[in-house]
């Protein structure tokens, strides 16, 4: 069992305080402190709990750690942030933000494996290895599509209540744009299925399971099926007609990452909370159709009506 699932059932405190309570050292573990709270605890361990005692240290940070142990770490990637630097170096990165937060918290310079990524606009969960052994066996993974990845889209009108596109994918020259494969074509195998959570005037949000892990497969798919992603600047067609929301960035998050764990104790599950401007799109849409469905309805002009007319 987890450290801190343990503290949390042991000594009634919500997760996010029994992690904050291990992390700050105030759990012991058979007499010792252990500041980890994804580390593996029997279920009979004897745990204390000091709540008074002061924190070992406080890892002042810019990432959302969602699951922490020895072999990965997987932090929630803000919209609007890199996963890892381009061709241009950038500085501030999911990736830099991982290593400074690693090389503080254990006051040593950590390994941090890149996994996978996200693409800059997209928010949600993303796993780093911590040691090469990991890296392999996640790496592993995801090449052989053995990881559950859920995402959350608002996407543009009406899709059916569940569906699945198989189009394959290919690059567009030299630029970081894809699409669809011609049938002359020979394209990456690409397998995106989903099912609409809720309908709204105009828009949809969906829940996306994927086969596969094709760059901008998600937003190219429901383009081609006719449903953009709500902000999607680029895989938008032009001249579609306006959409029904006017967003910041493309709406979609990726909500969970399900797993073995590298040493074979187990699997690892995480969810990534909705993100605020995701929250509010959907508010704003919600908002819109319950405004659409109870506008009163005009009379319209009236006659009556003599022997044979209307007949």
């Amino acid at each position: 069992m987890r450290l801190d699932i343990a503290v949390s059932r042991r000594f009634g405190l919500s997760r996010r305080a029994a992690r904050e309570a291990v992390r700050s050292g105030r759990v012991d573990i058979e007499g010792s402190a252990r500041d980890e709270p994804g580390a593996d605890v029997p279920e009979d361990a004897r745990l204390e709990y000091h709540p008074d005692r002061p924190a070992r240290r406080r890892v002042r940070t810019r990432v959302s750690v969602l699951y922490e142990d020895p072999d990965l770490i997987v932090v929630d990637k803000p919209a609007g942030l890199l996963a890892v630097p381009t061709a241009e170096k950038e500085k501030d990165t999911l990736l830099s933000r991982v290593s400074l937060y690693l090389h503080h918290r254990y006051r040593r310079r950590p390994y941090v494996g890149v996994v996978h990524r996200l693409d800059r606009d997209t928010s949600g969960a993303v796993v780093f290895a911590r040691s090469r052994e990991a890296l392999r066996f996640l790496q592993q993974l995801f090449r052989s599509h053995a990881i559950d990845r859920e995402y959350l889209a608002l996407v543009e009108g009406a899709p059916a209540p569940s569906g699945y596109f198989g189009s394959a994918l290919v690059g567009d020259g030299a630029s970081v744009r894809r699409r669809v494969a011609r049938r002359d074509e020979r394209g990456r195998r690409a397998g995106t299925r989903y099912r609409v959570l809720e309908r709204f005037s105009g828009a949809s949000l969906v829940s996306i399971e994927l086969e596969t892990g094709r760059t901008h497969q998600i937003r190219i798919h429901f383009s081609e099926a006719g449903h953009p992603v709500v902000g999607d600047r680029v895989y938008r067609p032009p001249g579609a007609a306006p959409a029904a929301l006017q967003a910041p960035r493309q709406m979609l998050h990726a909500r969970s990452l399900g797993f073995p764990h590298p040493r074979g104790s187990g699997s690892v599950r995480v969810e990534s909370p909705t993100p605020e401007d995701f929250a509010e799109a959907t508010a704003r849409l919600r908002g819109r159709s319950r405004q659409k469905k109870s506008a009163p309805v005009r009379p319209g002009r009236s006659r009556i009506l003599r022997d044979g007319e209307g007949s």
